[in-house]
This record gives structure tokens, sequence and C-alpha cells, in this order.
């Protein structure tokens, strides 16, 4: 639980006024690389004894799991009985992602669950957005709902989740002030800090094609495909004809495009198989779920540098993650590119 270990020396860093981002911690000297206003919220992880943490986070992810099918079962349009969450929860921890969260003792089931219940609620509902600021402020990545909301005309959602993301800046100024100058002026542009691009670990686009350019810094040559990507990906899940389709479609392409996305932060296959799943989708389903829990990537060679010198046919198994993803991605837009044609009626 190597993760769980540096929240909570995150926790003691704000407690007892130690340098936020200059500690490091466990025997891969991982460093603190969230904003200010996360490692307040791991105070609470000092005031335990470690092994006590350890299971408190074990509990807790899975109290998240469970909720992260509830979430899901409502995102598919589906009502889950408590038979159902049971047998789902359980089997849904084999997923590679779900479990290497529980494994490292990480926050992703917290993040997607925040996300999934602001956006699923109904609208007009009192302070939507604001739990998705939040998430977002604790870490970054869920800042891409915020551009998905605005460009689907949900302005005054976008302004409360902008208001929200605000409000955990301000935390992080008030109660930690020298943290707060050096993570937003510098340590937020320092990609090498949470960790190597090239390694099999990192299941995005960037992480792909360094691999298979067999080059660690590729330069232009993730940063061109991946802006691509990006624009096509908001562009497809803000012409979605069902919400379902557009949160998925947002939450993939953010996966994909950033520098790193470790595979526990693919949690979202749980949203994402729920709703293939309700719609019928079943071979669909059953593939996404076998790619997530085939555990590809850890089969490969990766000692070293190893994630660079893959064969041709190791490739694919080396990014199971972003090339389900892409296909999906492609899949989508080419039916909102079928839809726009005059004449055409939009597929549900």
């Amino acid at each position: 639980m190597a993760d769980a270990l540096v929240y909570r020396a995150e926790g003691e860093a704000v407690v007892h006024g130690g340098d936020l981002y200059g500690l490091t911690v466990t025997e891969w000297r991982l460093p603190a690389t969230y904003p200010p206003f996360a490692a307040v919220l791991f105070v609470p992880a000092t005031w335990i004894p470690v092994p006590a943490m350890k299971a408190a986070f074990v509990a807790g992810n899975a109290l998240l799991l469970a909720a992260l099918v509830v979430l899901s079962a409502r995102l598919a349009g589906r009502t889950a009985r408590p038979p159902l969450v049971c047998a789902a929860t359980a089997l849904a921890l084999w997923l590679e992602p779900v479990f290497q969260t529980v494994l490292f003792g990480q926050i992703n089931l917290a993040l997607v669950c925040l996300v999934l219940w602001d956006l699923t609620r109904p609208a007009g509902a009192r302070a939507k957005g604001l739990a998705l600021g939040v998430a977002a402020g604790i870490k970054l990545t869920p800042a891409v709902f915020v551009v998905h909301l605005l460009l689907t005309g949900r302005r005054r959602e976008a302004a409360t989740a902008t208001a929200g993301f605000a409000g955990t800046l301000a935390v992080g100024a008030v109660l930690l002030p020298a943290a707060s100058v050096d993570f937003w002026t510098g340590r937020l542009f320092e990609t090498d800090r949470v960790g190597k691009v090239w390694i099999v670990d990192n299941q995005s686009l960037p992480g792909l094609i360094a691999r298979a350019a067999g080059d660690p810094a590729p330069g232009l040559a993730w940063a061109l495909p991946v802006a691509a990507v990006a624009a096509a990906g908001l562009w497809a899940a803000a012409r979605a004809t069902r919400e379902r389709h557009g949160i998925l479609l947002a939450a993939g392409t953010a996966l994909l495009v950033s520098p790193i996305s470790w595979s526990h932060h693919w949690v979202w296959c749980v949203p994402l198989i729920a709703v293939l799943l309700a719609e019928g989708r079943i071979r669909l389903a059953a593939l996404t779920a076998a790619v997530f829990t085939a555990r590809t990537m850890w089969l490969l060679p990766h000692e070293g540098d190893l994630d660079l010198r893959l064969a041709w046919w190791q490739q694919p198994l080396a990014a199971p993650y972003p090339l389900l993803a892409l296909a999906l991605l492609t899949g989508a837009v080419a039916l909102r590119g079928l839809s726009s044609r005059p004449g055409s009626r939009p597929r549900p």
C-alpha cells in the first residue's frame, strides 16, 4: 500500500509543517504529486497506526466499490438491488484497475464516486457541479468534465464546479501557502515527478507512443496525436445522444490524453461495463471485462528499460486500455459523424 503511505506522509507534512513536495516515501522514494488541498484531506490518516490505516483503506475502498456499482447502475438507467450490488462488487474487485487501487491504497474509487454522484444527479439539483470541482481540486484529471459541461451548454453547473475548484485552491493557499506556490508554479509541470511515461504501468496514449517508438521522450510524436484525440474525444462526448455516453467518452478521453494514466486510474471500466450490459451489448461488455481482467501488461518483460524494447507483437499487450479506449472513441466519432449527415437519424 505504497500510495497510502505517501498520503500519510503528506498528512504528517501538513501537521508538522514539513516540506510537502520535498518528501519521498517507501523504497521507491515516491513523492507527493497532488495539490496541497489533497494533503489537508490526508491529515486523518496520521491519527491511527499504520496497520489500522491500511485496514481502513481496504475497508473504505470496498465500500466505495459498492457505491460505484450503485452509481454505475444509476448512470445506466437501472436500479441495483442489494444482492446484485454484492455480486457485482465481488466480481469487480478482480478487474485489474480496481484490484490495483486496493493494493496500492489509492483514492481512484473515491474520485470516480464523487464525479459520478454529481453528474448523475437530476438537472437543476442544488449545487450540482460542486462535488466535481472538489474532485478536481484533489486530483486535476476530473477537470475535463468542467470542459464537457461547457461544451454541452451547462454553464451554471460548470460555474459551480469552477467555484468548488477555486474553493479548494483557497483552502490550500490559506493552510499551506508556501506549498501552494511551490505546486502551482513549478511542481505541476514536472511530469517526470509522477513517474516514467514509457513504462507499461502507464496506460495512456503518450505511454503507448513512447513504447512503440522506443523513445522515452518522443516529443511531437506524441503531442500531435494527443491533441487530435483530445479534440475528437471532447467533440464526440459533447455530441453524444445520451448523457451516459458523453460522460464515459469524456472520462476515456481524459485517461487517454493524460501524460500518465497508471493502470489503476482506469476504474472507469466499472461504469463502462455497466452501461454496455444495460444496453444489451453483451459481447462488447464481455470483451471489455476480459481486457480489464487479463493483466497482459504485467506478463511482458518490464524490468529496467525493457519496456522500450518490446517486439511489435508485444505492443498491443503492453497497451490494452488505451487501445480499447481508442477503438470505442473511434466508433463513437464515426457514429456521431454519420448522425450529423443530412437525412440521417442519431442512433440511441
